[in-house]
């Protein structure tokens, strides 16, 4: 039965068949909600990012390997090439989002990023079946062609660039397919984040034995092939979603509103904020066109002076924005700043997820992979598992856990997301004791028998590891995502997507620091935890070091989620909002 509605100038509206949202359709019009948006959008979204987590995860996870074996770096300077590519890679999306949120609009920057991810793809197929441009000419080299090395890093840091546009536009504009004003909708939207990190990871689980068995056993370049033939075909697919899609519109820089707040409060830095928040400054519901409205709360009781009202301002028709701010922008600024705590307590966690791309692999390739006589496991095979830990603690929260959560909390999401990041970081520190504790046995192995070394160790016992940090993942990786898009103003979602990513960007870059620190201050100390090779080195000190820095960070992480008031959304006229958690803003208890 369709819900007829009156909004506050008494005009009627049908929101069962129109979109209410500030988006609009492929023809710039209001959006159908039947014929747009929801799952029949975001499928064609889900089916490019399975094919970009394809691509990513088949190069990166044998990246380390193709460094030190075809390319001859040592293990160190293996390690750090692949953390700054990493970094780089996560780290670029903070442009791609800004550029997305402000000027370009998130379905054209896909396009164009999807196309230069494409262009590095074949440009990284070419470094590998250029005769002139491969690494070596016949046989075995010690040392690659110069012109190979160029290309090579040339093409990875063009799919870096391509990422940059594609991961924070892409997942935005997926969730942008749902109202988050619609009480049906919005459900499908809190699933939407657990259902995209099953699509991403299935593209891993096929990166990482696919590909990775395809790069072992037939060559480089045929691999390179397939994952340039898959791009380019779900480019089509993800242009033949055109007419489903919703489209929200740029809305130009969101940091210039930003600014101003703060500019204002500062200007009226000696006027006391009056006791009734009411009193403050904010346009009427019916002339806010763009985003929507947020109550007021609490914190950050500075920034409310932006809002207050002079008498010789009353009477304006035309307010000076650099003096006098909304209640909405003035909440938008409070919601930036909260970021950062969030942002800095989740890096420790992001180091962890380093780990499992870099040295957990490198440990694989010195244990016995052997699963019959005939058939060998590519080493990066392995990471395999920590995409099956992702997919099974996904299924399991969102089809067993949230509903019996719903019930016993009364919270649409089951838990606050902030809880849901918080039991992740409990699953980091699980990670890197168990790994300590594999990789001691191993080195144990090693003392035993030098000359076989750790062969006779089957490769399986890293799996608690890799199946411990993919269920860690599924809460803090997915909790973080729907974070950093819920919880950031509505015209900032694509760059708070590309804050959710610089996580892992700066964490990759932390990693590659704190391995320079601990080789210099342990090598003074006689004997550096990172040798020439994995048997030569300590790692599992450095494991036990991680172990200690996450958990003294959850202890940080604790008490400011704990403080942390989340976005309260103002009711659109007749229509039921749940995306607060409090009224008032105060006192929410992550």
């Amino acid at each position: 039965m369709e819900q007829i509605k009156k909004g506050e100038a008494g005009v009627e509206f049908d929101e069962e068949k129109w979109v209410y949202d500030s988006s609009v359709d492929s023809r710039g019009r209001r959006p159908l909600r039947a014929s747009t948006g929801v799952w029949k959008a975001s499928l064609f979204v889900i089916a490019i990012e399975f094919s970009e987590r394809l691509s990513y995860f088949g190069i990166a996870t044998s990246l380390i390997i193709y460094l030190t074996k075809v390319m001859h770096q040592d293990l160190k300077t293996a390690a750090k090439s692949v953390n700054y590519w990493s970094g780089v890679t996560t780290m670029m999306p903070l442009v791609g989002g800004f550029l997305a949120d402000a000027y370009i609009g998130r379905f054209p920057t896909v396009l164009i990023s999807s196309i230069i991810y494409l262009l590095g793809l074949i440009l990284l197929t070419m470094s590998r079946v250029v005769p002139s441009w491969k690494p070596c000419g016949a046989g075995i080299c010690h040392e690659p062609r110069k012109v190979h090395e160029v290309v090579f890093f040339l093409a990875m840091y063009l799919i870096s660039l391509g990422t940059g546009g594609h991961k924070p536009s892409l997942e935005s504009f997926g969730a942008d397919q749902f109202d988050d004003d619609h009480p049906e909708e919005r459900k499908k939207k809190m699933s939407f984040f657990n259902w995209w990190n099953a699509g991403l990871c299935s593209g891993l689980l096929l990166g990482v034995t696919l590909i990775v068995y395809v790069q072992d056993h037939v060559g480089w370049g045929v691999a390179d092939i397939i994952l340039t033939a898959v791009m380019a075909s779900t480019i089509v697919i993800f242009c033949l979603g055109r007419p489903f899609y919703r489209y929200r519109m740029s809305v130009g820089s969101p940091f210039t509103p930003m600014v101003q707040v703060l500019v204002a409060a500062i200007k009226k830095r000696n006027l006391t904020c009056p006791s009734n928040p009411a009193q403050l400054y904010e346009l009427p519901k019916s002339e806010y066109t763009q985003g929507r409205l947020l109550g007021h709360t609490k914190n950050l009781k500075f920034l409310d002076k932006a809002a207050i009202l002079e008498e010789k301002e009353i009477t304006e028709k035309q307010r000076d924005p650099w003096r006098l701010s909304t209640v909405t922008k003035v909440e938008e600024m409070k919601l930036i700043l909260k970021v950062i705590p969030i942002w800095l307590t989740s890096l420790p966690f992001g180091i962890c997820v380093a780990q499992a791309s870099t040295f957990f692999i490198k440990q694989g390739t010195t244990m016995n992979r052997n699963i019959t006589h005939t058939f060998q496991i590519p080493p990066a095979s392995i990471f395999s598992l920590s995409a099956v830990g992702m997919i099974l603690s996904v299924t399991i929260y969102d089809k067993v856990l949230v509903p019996v959560l719903r019930r016993a909390t009364g919270n649409e999401r089951g838990i606050k997301i902030l809880q849901r990041i918080g039991i992740g970081m409990v699953f980091s520190i699980t990670t890197m004791v168990v790994a300590a504790l594999v990789e001691r046995k191993r080195l144990g192995v090693v003392e035993k028998d030098p000359h076989k070394s750790s062969l006779s160790m089957s490769v399986f016992w890293l799996a608690p590891q890799f199946l411990i940090i993919g269920i860690g993942d599924g809460f803090t990786l997915v909790g973080l995502q729907e974070y950093f898009y819920d919880q950031m103003p509505d015209s900032m979602r694509s760059l708070g997507i590309a804050l959710y990513l610089s996580v892992i960007g700066v964490a990759n870059f932390l990693s590659s620091f704190l391995i320079t620190v601990v080789d210099h201050v342990t090598e003074k100390g006689g004997k550096s935890w990172f040798g020439k090779d994995l048997n030569s080195s300590n790692l599992d000190y450095f494991y036990w070091l991680l172990a200690a820095i996450t958990a003294g960070n959850l202890c940080v992480y604790v008490i400011v989620a704990r403080r942390f008031s989340y976005k309260d959304v103002q009711k659109r006229a007749a229509v039921t909002v749940a995306d607060c958690y409090v009224s008032d803003g105060v006192g929410a208890v992550a």
